[in-house]
């Protein structure tokens, strides 16, 4: 290391000027010292610039300057805090800063979320002077004068008040303006995914089979009434992952695409989602026909180590649940044009609400219901997809009804009545 006496510039051994409360230790390492409340603090690397060269047996690590810079701005933001003066974006930007380890799909929407704020001249408001009035303004503007959908909406709140809710854990601040409910401050105009009937999904899949344009998506369209797969699993399957011989479909993984193009894999939404999943014969047959008429590329790109994609567009990259959704406007689209009578929305979920009522309906046991959609909470298998009307309470009423008819009939009293037992009840 080059030393320098007093008044004289410092610079390291390889004569480059070093900044100020930049040093080289005895060992080649590279330090900088900065104060918080006059007390010294360090940082250390072995390169002082990005393009150094690692010393040989050292691990990677950023280079001084890259820390001198993280250092600097969070002292910026620490000042910020101290005098009150932190943004809106800049709370929301630490906040996200905890989030690891978060699906790429949902660092999509952090990102979406950044964007907005950025833009919007409430992101530039300080947080001490965000009052409950003025985050209620503020949805009511995104929703009425911008024309976002609630369900956006709901998201943007989703960042905002646990990113308010930091700042009061911090003792930032004393109340957090986003604690109120969307319910009264907004209009609720999203439309529930519902379940198709067993008519709807018989007449549209018969619609699909004749249309000479969208024939060829008959086979996917059936698949995903009969097995519930998410959209992202069935773009993610791969010839290894279909065993026809044993009727069954590996589900372990899903394909994604990102903002920026990127296709990546990732594990399945939840542990429970991976499962070896048992087809029907027809449903076999489904994904024969597939494998027999997939037109893949010369040279199949490998995504993440997978390929052989069931499914491939002009590019030679495999479809995504985009291309998908897209497809399926297009023949809902098409059937309502020709059919006086109106089909409702269907999109890939809609088909897995729709098994999974058909299934729940059928009489299954919610375990077993539960496991093939992949479920890792039983609520979610009893509360959300299985949807039971006035019809299903009609039928389950004259089921019991007929059950108490025959019993007087066999002159059955009262006293022979056995203790009743959750499993002598089932969903028809």
């Amino acid at each position: 290391m080059a030393k320098a006496g007093r008044g004289q510039t410092r610079r390291d051994s390889k004569r480059r000027v070093l900044r100020p409360g930049e040093s080289v230790r005895a060992d080649g390492k590279y330090q900088y010292k900065y104060h918080i409340d006059g007390k010294p603090h360090f940082v250390y690397s072995w390169k002082l610039e990005p393009t150094d060269k690692l010393p040989k047996g050292k691990k990677p690590c950023l280079s001084l300057r890259e820390l001198e810079k993280q250092v600097n701005t969070d002292l910026d933001l620490l000042v910020n805090i101290v005098d009150g003066q932190m943004t809106v974006c800049e709370l929301v930007d630490r906040y996200l800063k905890t989030k690891t380890g978060v699906r790429q799909s949902t660092k999509q929407g952090y990102v979406t979320v950044q964007r907005l704020l950025a833009k919007e001249a409430f992101g530039k408001k300080t947080i001490r002077s965000v009052k409950t009035s003025d985050a209620k303004l503020f949805l009511i503007k995104l929703q009425q004068e911008d024309g976002k959908s609630y369900s956006s909406i709901h998201t943007i709140r989703g960042v905002l008040r646990p990113a308010f809710q930091m700042a009061v854990d911090d003792d930032i601040l004393v109340k957090n303006p986003f604690g109120f409910q969307l319910v009264g401050v907004l209009v609720n105009d999203a439309v529930a995914r519902e379940a198709i009937t067993k008519d709807q999904m018989r007449k549209f899949l018969k619609f699909v089979h004749d249309d000479v344009v969208y024939c060829k998506y008959y086979e996917v369209v059936y698949i995903l009434f009969h097995t519930g797969m998410r959209i992202s699993e069935f773009c993610g399957l791969t010839l290894k992952n279909i065993d026809l011989q044993n009727k069954t479909v590996n589900i372990d993984h899903q394909l994604q695409r990102t903002s920026d193009m990127r296709y990546i894999i990732e594990t399945t939404k939840t542990d429970a989602g991976t499962r070896v999943l048992p087809i029907t014969e027809d449903v076999a047959q489904m994904f024969q026909a597939i494998i027999e008429d997939r037109n893949a590329p010369k040279v199949e790109k490998s995504i993440d180590g997978y390929s052989g994609f069931l499914f491939y567009d002009d590019n030679g990259m495999p479809l995504v649940a985009m291309h998908w959704q897209h497809r399926f406007n297009h023949m809902v689209g098409r059937y309502n044009d020709i059919y006086r009578v109106q089909m409702p929305n269907i999109t890939p979920h809609v088909c897995r609400h729709t098994y999974c009522s058909n299934m729940a309906k059928s009489g299954i046991n919610p375990k077993t219901l539960q496991c093939l959609m992949g479920h890792s909470d039983i609520a979610v298998t009893l509360n959300v997809y299985t949807h039971v009307g006035l019809e299903d309470a009609e039928k389950e009423l004259h089921k019991m009804q007929s059950m108490e008819d025959a019993r007087k009939e066999m002159g059955l009293s009262d006293k022979d009545d056995r203790p009743l037992k959750q499993n002598m009840f089932k969903v028809v």
